[in-house]
């Protein structure tokens, strides 16, 4: 749907308008026979037909192009009121700026920011509504700590709230000490299989060194008795000698 030609200011020239709803074009989308549309409404068109809806030549989602830059100049330039006007707002501006003036403007309607409350306000009395929504939140006025909303005041108990706050945080301490404890007994774990495992293979170690050891006084045994047969053949070699 297109823009209420009642709100703008002056002479709209027909090119301007939209051929399915007659209003004046927004987010316009122009046909190769140059016929223009709003954007929802050809979309919406073309669900149903497969033509012009103003000359009935075929036309295709495809084809449809943003409108020529002479016309979406001339589109830019028309002045309209803000949909607010019944509101009281005054403003009169160009198409081209009236959806930033809109998102903005101190007359839009807007709901109230506070969980729960339904009511739909003006922006400029925004303000003054949340001092008074019954859905406000504030803090205890007894010093509690807890933030309140005004429709909870009847029913809110201090001692019973922050006997609650109490329950929930012991809870969780004891929460946290399982998981500490569980996480300690898990790196106990760990540390003690990494020990025995360390133990085994230094006992293996151990092991493999007195093999090396027995080894080396067999073979320190058998030098020995090699050097005493050496030093046998050779006295009785220098025996020998002397009787010859």
């Amino acid at each position: 749907m297109g823009y209420d030609i009642d709100r703008f200011v002056g002479y709209v020239n027909e090119g301007l308008l939209c051929s399915i709803c007659r209003d004046v074009l927004e987010d316009p989308l122009q046909a190769p026979c140059e016929h223009a549309f709003c954007t929802a409404c050809i979309h919406g068109w073309l669900v149903h037909h497969s033509n012009c809806p103003e000359d009935r030549q075929m036309i295709d989602v495809s084809l449809l192009r943003p409108l020529y830059r002479y016309m979406k100049n001339d589109l830019n330039r028309l002045q309209l009121h803000c949909k607010n006007r019944e509101y009281g707002c005054e403003m009169v501006c160009s198409l081209e700026s009236i959806d930033r003036h809109e998102r903005e403007c101190e007359y839009s309607q807007i709901p109230c920011s506070n969980a729960g409350c339904t009511v739909q306000i003006e922006r400029r009395n925004l303000d003054g509504h949340l001092a008074v929504c019954e859905y406000r939140s504030r803090e205890c006025p007894n010093g509690c700590g807890y933030t309140i909303l005004s429709v909870e005041d009847t029913q809110h108990n201090c001692v019973a709230e922050l006997r609650t706050e109490l329950e929930l945080l012991r809870s969780e301490m004891i929460c946290r000490v399982e998981e500490a404890k569980h996480e300690m007994e898990s790196r106990l774990d760990s540390q003690r299989r990494h020990m025995v495992q360390k133990e085994s293979i230094l006992q293996n170690e151990i092991e493999e060194l007195k093999s090396q050891m027995s080894r080396m006084m067999s073979d320190v045994r058998s030098l020995m008795a090699a050097e005493r047969q050496h030093r046998q053949e050779l006295e009785q070699a220098e025996l020998e000698k002397r009787e010859l």
